[in-house]
C-alpha cells in the first residue's frame, strides 16, 4: 500500500493506494499517530483504495477518536465495495463522506 500525507495549515489529507489489511494497518498507524498532532480537519482519500479489512477498520477509528476531540474527519472518493463495508460495520454513521 502507498501512503501519501499532505499537510496544510491544521488540515491533513491522507491518500491511500493499494489495499488496507492486516499487513498494511499497522504502517499506516505508526505513520498516522504522529501525523495528527495539531491536525483540526482530516480527510482520508480512497480514490486508489480497493480493499479494507476490520484491521484497517480499527485504525479508521483510532483516527476518528482522535479527531472527535480535535475536529473533524471526512472520507472521500469511497468506491462501492468500500462503501459496503462501511455501512455493514456501521462506521458510515460515525464518519462524514464526500
Amino acid at each position: 500500500m502507498t501512503i501519501t500525507m499532505n499537510r496544510k495549515d491544521n488540515e491533513l489529507t491522507v491518500a491511500l493506494e493499494g489495499r488496507l489489511d492486516t499487513l498494511t494497518s499497522p504502517d499506516l498507524e505508526e505513520q498516522l499517530e504522529p501525523a495528527l498532532k495539531d491536525v483540526e480537519k482530516l480527510i482520508f482519500d480512497f480514490e486508489k483504495l480497493t480493499y479494507i479489512s476490520s484491521a484497517g477498520l480499527r485504525v479508521l477509528l483510532m483516527a476518528l477518536q482522535v479527531m472527535e476531540d480535535q475536529g473533524e474527519m471526512k472520507v472521500r472518493n469511497v468506491c462501492p465495495e468500500i462503501m459496503d463495508v462501511l455501512q455493514v460495520t456501521g462506521l458510515i454513521d460515525d464518519i462524514c463522506v464526500e
